[in-house]
């Protein structure tokens, strides 16, 4: 089984969430997707709730969505990196 990463983004999504910070949540996305060169205006970005993986000490998740504005399907490596939890 994979070791959980609290430091990725998804975990620090959903812990945000849990502590009524999410305010700040799509900030974050925003962040993450400049760091990997990509223009966050080009993208919408929305949560959903889903079970939390075991051991992560966290009872829900938040999935990180994102659609592209253009209508463009988002690259299948920045959807799964932006959720992977590994």
């Amino acid at each position: 089984m994979a070791r959980l990463n609290i430091h990725s983004l998804s975990m620090q999504i959903s812990r945000m969430f849990e502590q009524g910070q999410s305010f700040f949540c799509e900030i974050k996305v925003q962040d993450w997707l400049r760091e990997r060169n990509q223009n966050p205006d080009d993208y919408e970005i929305s949560f959903a709730e889903k079970p939390a993986p075991p051991g992560s000490g966290l009872i829900i998740m938040r999935e990180i969505k994102l659609r592209r504005k253009d209508g463009k399907p988002v690259e299948d490596w920045i959807q799964e990196d932006i959720n992977s939890y590994a």
